[in-house]
């Protein structure tokens, strides 16, 4: 392992699991693994919507494999991210809602 790597603990499965680290989401702190998926680590958090349609009503992550586009946000200043498709990494920057 080399002195860069995610040190990783076993869980019950026998898989490993890198430690968690914090990210920033809408300005708040929130507990994630690097390399799970962004949208994973959102519903883990108990955030359950990323935007809202044309008519106010929530939207979340549908698909969870990058096709139907209802979990956007903003990442690192960048709009329009499927968070289902986006791997979790320290200091990650993430803004759920319209895209500014």
């Amino acid at each position: 392992m080399s002195d860069t790597a995610t040190p990783a603990r076993p869980t019950r499965t026998g898989l490993h699991r890198p430690d968690p680290t914090t990210i920033m989401v809408d300005g708040e702190p929130v507990t994630a693994h690097p390399g799970e998926s962004l949208a994973t680590a959102l519903l883990a958090a108990g955030r359950r919507t990323t935007g809202e349609t044309t008519s106010g009503a929530g939207k979340a992550p549908y698909c969870n494999m990058g096709v139907c586009f209802e979990c956007v946000v903003t990442v690192d200043g960048q709009p329009f991210q499927r968070s289902c498709l986006i791997r979790v990494r320290p200091g990650l920057i993430v803004q759920t809602g319209p895209a500014r």
